[in-house]
């Protein structure tokens, strides 16, 4: 079985900051046990990360499922399932755009 991408979406704002989310399932495995890989990045116009969510296990002090904010901090996040994760996503992106920073 090969991948297949299950959502996809991007959008540019008027302040030239960005947004990508990619959902992709893939054959399970010990890197991706649920068979989901998933990447949602809100950039800045100048090309920083503004939040990222991704489930890439490269860092060994948080979980699979885990955050990047422009601090370069990131963190574990619940992960209950794509649909979810999303508007997990959405939300947060949409309040670090309202200045909101909580």
């Amino acid at each position: 079985m090969g991948s297949t991408v299950i959502y996809e979406d991007s959008n540019t704002y008027e302040d030239g900051s960005r947004y990508e989310m990619v959902v992709t399932e893939v054959p399970q495995s010990d890197d991706y046990p649920e068979g989901i890989k998933y990447r949602f990045q809100y950039i800045a116009e100048d090309g920083r990360t503004l939040l990222r969510f991704d489930d890439f296990p490269d860092h060994p002090s948080v979980d699979r499922h885990h955050y990047h904010t422009s601090d370069g901090v990131y963190d574990d996040i619940e992960y209950t399932g794509p649909k979810d994760h999303i508007q997990k996503f959405y939300e947060r992106m949409d309040a670090l755009r309202s200045g909101d920073q909580s």
